[in-house]
């Protein structure tokens, strides 16, 4: 254990006096890019851009934007990348972008994919985005989702196969029984992991191409993953 630390700390000492850029973290449903998202803001103080959150801000606060967007929903339909790529564009303008920023569940697909690129090449002192991809295992990940329950009372998670409560699907903190979510299925799991692989392989392979791509194992503890993501950044902008 003692050395695994060791080199942790290593990994983020090396990686200190590099400038981040935009980082693309990839990864399945249930690769913990959340997670890995917040080490990544705090250790260089950058944002992390969700076009969740972006559609959530422009909607609630009524721009035009916004007003495009949930007509769209309304009519349940998808957000045009039109309308989400303009989003992205106001976000990237804002000052505490300068140094990086984290793209969470953006570019998707491979034209948004194109459209940011050529969005950032536009300006010639502009770091080009970068890909990480999280690899975890189909099994696993199955198990993550699956297995996951919830304290209706407190809110506390656990997963039955790899943090089990002490007393079968009842809570360790107030004993209330746990509850699954109606998403945690494997039916529901298999249709988003197809999802995923048809949309996310091309962009995938977009940044492959371009010699800006890596992939690291997802399967270690969070310290020694936030470890590989750093050194895949660090060598992808050196």
């Amino acid at each position: 254990m003692a050395v695994a630390a060791a080199d942790v700390q290593g990994e983020k000492r090396q990686s200190l006096n590099v400038t981040p850029g935009p980082i693309l973290l990839l990864g399945a449903p249930g690769v913990g890019k959340g997670t890995q998202a917040k080490e990544l803001v705090a250790k260089w103080g950058i944002p992390q851009i969700s076009t969740g959150d972006l559609l959530r801000y422009h909607r609630d606060h009524g721009t035009a934007l916004g007003i495009q967007a949930k007509q769209l929903m309304d009519q349940g339909k998808l957000v045009s990348d039109d309308v989400v790529n303009q989003m992205v564009a106001a976000r990237l303008k804002q000052p505490d972008t300068q140094v990086g920023y984290i793209l969470d569940g953006y570019p998707r697909t491979l034209p948004q994919a194109a459209w940011l690129d050529q969005h950032i090449g536009a300006d010639p002192k502009a770091l080009p985005v970068i890909a990480v991809s999280i690899q975890v295992s189909y099994n696993q990940l199955l198990r993550r989702i699956t297995g996951r329950r919830t304290c209706a009372a407190c809110g506390t998670i656990y997963n039955i196969y790899l943090q089990p409560p002490r007393v079968d699907e009842k809570c360790d903190l107030d004993g209330t029984p746990l509850v699954r979510r109606s998403d945690d299925t494997e039916e529901v799991f298999r249709e988003r992991m197809r999802t995923y692989e048809s949309q996310t392989a091309p962009v995938v392979e977009h940044y492959r191409a371009l010699g800006r791509f890596e992939e690291v194992n997802g399967e270690q503890p969070v310290d020694a993953v936030a470890a590989a993501v750093i050194a895949a950044v660090a060598r992808l902008r050196s």
